[in-house]
């Protein structure tokens, strides 16, 4: 792993010492490289995921959009946010995965907020 990764993962495990997801409100938890955004929802209690996204899956794709820039996070927000209802999920708790809140991370939340998601 390079210094910036590292850095990374140590802003990670900072966070996730605050950061806990329950059955009512999931964390959820966000991965980013460069071509694809990755996010799931985990419930820390229990220690399970309950569901997971990402811009490679079926309904991603067939919107022909790329997942390494904005309009493609703000894509996966919608298509995230309806996922979420269809669980009845409204609050999450926001886990940022130790990168900066800006660019895709941050249109992304965004996007989430203007769904009705609540974090």
């Amino acid at each position: 792993m390079n210094e910036k990764e590292i850095n990374r993962v140590k802003r990670h495990r900072r966070i996730r010492r605050k950061v806990i997801g329950t059955a009512e409100r999931p964390r959820l938890s966000v991965f980013r490289s460069g071509k694809h955004l990755y996010a799931q929802l985990v419930d820390d209690i229990a220690g399970k995921t309950l569901l997971s996204f990402s811009t490679l899956d079926k309904s991603f794709k067939e919107k022909k959009l790329s997942g390494g820039n904005k309009k493609g996070a703000e894509a996966m927000a919608q298509l995230l946010a309806d996922k979420l209802k269809s669980k009845t999920l409204s609050q999450i708790t926001f886990d940022r995965g130790g990168y900066k809140y800006h660019d895709r991370v941050q249109v992304f939340a965004e996007a989430l907020r203007k769904q009705g998601v609540k974090f």
